[in-house]
């Protein structure tokens, strides 16, 4: 085993219900520094410090925040996985630190529901007896693939689904989007199961079956971090006997609570991706359009964009360093003139004579 090796921390992960618990061994038998998400790392709630902590030393990581992200395998289980940074100095990112990609699986829908269950509409008690309760999830997608690193303003749908069966529907309420650290948070849909703010994200249209809802929206994201996390409250209810509520009529501010009284289950659920700065924020066509609307608010004003400011600027050093030129050649052709006109005289080169101290003799 070479030098190196010996130095990378031994790094175990134990899948929990809403985090990985990371345990990092160092082979020092003390850790000194710090554990974070790739990322993270600067004044992140995500980040733990350790000071002289006896190895092994404990890290969370929650399933719904620092930038753990998720994924539908084709097995029908979900992974949630993350990249953490073991950092064995306390202030310093050094060369010494090292980046381990962790991932935990989880089963999300029951087996047992088959199409060969039998529902009696007479006896639903002994139905829910039988029937285990639907899974549920949140998926994101960019047209027909799942949305994982996004710009500003491009198109989404969010899409939450329960398993396919006949006994129970789904309503949605209590929505919200957050940042990576949980320390930001915007909420897109209330208690009543309306949008809070169309501009952001509309209401959810349902399916006719109930078993899923979807909403059209434009990619955001909060100023300080790349990743955002949207959760949902899921309402289960019962089919039969119209045990659903219709789908919430938000139009003229009519507005009514979901009842959750006799709701089999209340599941939250949550999903999450990257959103990138857009890069048409940057473009110079953009500061042209903000200049004329600018512009037309004040006819008296005179609004000038930046690239056709620094157009001007450009333009106006070059005739002025045309000028300058010029005023030289005209100089230099002046003198040459003076000496061309000097050279035509006579300059009498005879021996001295001092007339104040002439005599004859």
């Amino acid at each position: 085993m070479t030098p190196m090796a010996k130095n990378i921390p031994e790094v175990k992960v134990d899948c929990r219900s809403e985090s990985m618990s990371i345990t990092v061994e160092s082979p020092a038998g003390m850790f000194d520094g710090m554990i974070y998400p790739r990322g993270l790392g600067r004044n992140s709630s995500c980040m733990s410090l350790y000071t002289q902590a006896t190895s092994p030393v404990s890290y969370n990581l929650p399933l719904s925040a620092c930038n753990t992200m998720s994924s539908n395998m084709d097995d029908g289980t979900i992974e949630y996985y993350n990249t953490i940074v073991v950092q064995p100095h306390r202030k310093l990112v050094t060369s010494q630190g090292k980046g381990f990609h962790v991932r935990c699986r989880y089963t999300t829908r029951e087996k047992m529901i088959t199409n060969d269950i039998n529902v009696n509409m007479l006896e639903p008690t002994m139905l829910l007896g039988t029937a285990p309760m639907p899974g549920c999830s949140m998926v994101i997608y960019q047209g027909d693939h799942v949305a994982q690193n996004v710009k500003i303003g491009e198109q989404l749908t969010l899409v939450v689904s329960i398993d396919a069966q006949e006994v129970y529907a789904m309503r949605l309420s209590h929505c919200s989007v957050t940042d990576a650290t949980n320390s930001a948070s915007q909420p897109l849909i209330d208690d009543f199961g309306c949008a809070v703010d169309p501009e952001i994200m509309g209401p959810f249209q349902y399916s006719e079956d109930g078993n899923s809802a979807r909403v059209d929206f434009q990619a955001h994201k909060f100023p300080y971090t790349d990743s955002v996390y949207y959760h949902c409250n899921v309402h289960l209810c019962l089919k039969a006997d119209n045990g659903c509520p219709p789908p919430p009529d938000c139009s003229n501010g009519r507005k009514k609570r979901q009842a959750d009284e006799g709701s089999p289950a209340t599941i939250e659920v949550y999903s999450g991706l990257y959103v990138n700065e857009a890069n048409d924020l940057s473009r110079p066509e953009q500061f042209d359009l903000v200049a004329r609307e600018k512009a037309l608010d004040n006819p008296n004003n005179i609004c000038v964009s930046q690239r056709n400011f620094a157009i001007g600027i450009a333009i106006a050093g070059l005739i002025l360093m045309l000028l300058v030129i010029a005023a030289f050649v005209i100089l230099l052709a002046r003198r040459r003139g003076k000496k061309d006109i000097s050279s035509g005289s006579s300059i009498y080169s005879g021996p001295y004579t001092n007339t104040a101290y002439s005599h004859s003799s």
